[in-house]
């Protein structure tokens, strides 16, 4: 959802007219593909109907090159705003439920005051199956590291300041009151992937030994003081864009829930994550990472933020598992036609992650991150 550039395109007219209907149909299956199985042509019918957008040309609408694996995004020139096109549910919802959910995430975050603005949503349909949402276009570009890891601190502790209402008032978004146990449910059920992801016998045996003390910190800490906060889940670096002002902006927003602030710390500073998306990638040095911790905490009401601060050592650790496990679910399902395989994506992209996710699940990779945690550190 970042300001990308518009794909490299091919005018027919150079094209030789024996094969130009072939690629025709190429450039169509293509364009679907990108905008996340929707059909660019329904989704323009569809957002000419809505006020401020009547006189929108079916051209104007530029998909943007991927950048994540559950959407896919088209800019709406001249307006600001682009199209946030689902590929997949949040959470396993279903399209209906998956898009009121993503609503009210952006209403929620909107307090912040760092995510983009819901301007409107397009229910699911034929041609459109997981419907759409059209949000405002954040001008900027990615955040340099560490540079700009102060802003993103700024911004998740604007987050994790918003009032949290009642729990009857918290749906359509998750609210784990546990988000330890929470935590490792998620990575239980990734771990059924570990027998089918070709990993090397030490790979395993190292997330084996970290499984078993993920378990045993749930268990010590059953019923022990943390506090819910909103979070965004999915905080990567990569995940956030750098205003012009240097304000960050949170703009990927497809996991939002009630939840545990300590995981966003961690998901936005272990090399699992800061290392995730090519225009950001950079590895964390100890005193970055602690840097980063101080000034979110400066920017928190004291009184969360001392009831944060003990669980961000631990939380770091099973934030690296949830990465490391969800890392050998996708080897197996990007296999087997999922919504996040080659043949449902841009395979170029495709083929960045799965470069990254051989990377984490490096034995050497994950020896040299857990000797990190071991003396205090997460490079």
């Amino acid at each position: 959802m970042r300001a990308r550039g518009p794909l490299p395109c091919v005018t027919a007219a150079l094209t030789p007219p024996a094969t130009r209907l072939t690629f025709r149909r190429e450039m169509m299956n293509t364009e679907k593909c990108i905008a996340g199985g929707a059909d660019m042509a329904a989704l323009h019918r569809v957002l000419i109907g809505y006020a401020g957008y009547t006189d929108i040309a079916r051209d104007e609408l530029e998909p943007m090159q991927a950048k994540g694996l559950f959407h896919a995004h088209a800019r709406i020139r001249g307006s600001a705003t682009i199209l946030r096109i689902p590929r997949v549910g949040s959470f396993g919802l279903p399209p209906a439920a998956n898009l009121d959910y993503q609503a009210a995430s952006f209403a929620r975050a909107a307090e912040s005051g760092h995510v983009p603005l819901l301007h409107a949503t397009i229910s699911p349909r034929q041609g459109i199956p997981w419907g759409a949402l059209v949000i405002s276009e954040i001008e900027g570009g990615a955040p340099s590291l560490p540079g700009g890891l102060p802003a993103i601190a700024r911004a998740l502790a604007a987050l994790h300041s918003v009032p949290v209402p009642p729990p009857p008032e918290r749906p359509p978004l998750p609210s784990n009151d546990d988000p330890v146990r929470a935590t490792l449910d998620v990575i239980e059920a990734q771990a059924r992937f570990l027998d089918d992801a070709g990993l090397a016998p030490d790979t395993r045996r190292q997330i084996d030994y970290e499984l078993a003390g993920a378990r045993r910190f749930a268990a010590d800490v059953t019923g022990q003081d943390m506090p819910i906060a909103l979070v965004g889940t999915d905080t990567h670096p990569g995940n956030f864009m750098m205003q012009p002002d240097g304000t960050a902006m949170f703009v990927d927003i497809e996991k939002m829930l009630y939840g545990a602030p300590a995981i966003d710390l961690a998901h936005a500073t272990v090399y699992t994550s800061t290392m995730w998306d090519a225009d950001v990638a950079a590895a964390l040095n100890a005193d970055e990472v602690a840097a980063f911790y101080a000034v979110y905490f400066d920017a928190l009401p004291r009184t969360l933020g001392d009831r944060i601060r003990p669980w961000c050592g631990p939380l770091r650790r099973f934030t690296w598992l949830r990465t490391t496990t969800w890392c050998a679910k996708w080897r197996v399902e990007s296999q087997n036609g999922q919504a996040w395989s080659a043949a449902q994506h841009d395979p170029v992209y495709i083929a960045s992650v799965r470069k990254r996710v051989d990377d984490y699940l490096d034995p050497e990779t994950i020896a040299r991150i857990r000797t990190g945690f071991d003396i205090g550190t997460s490079v």
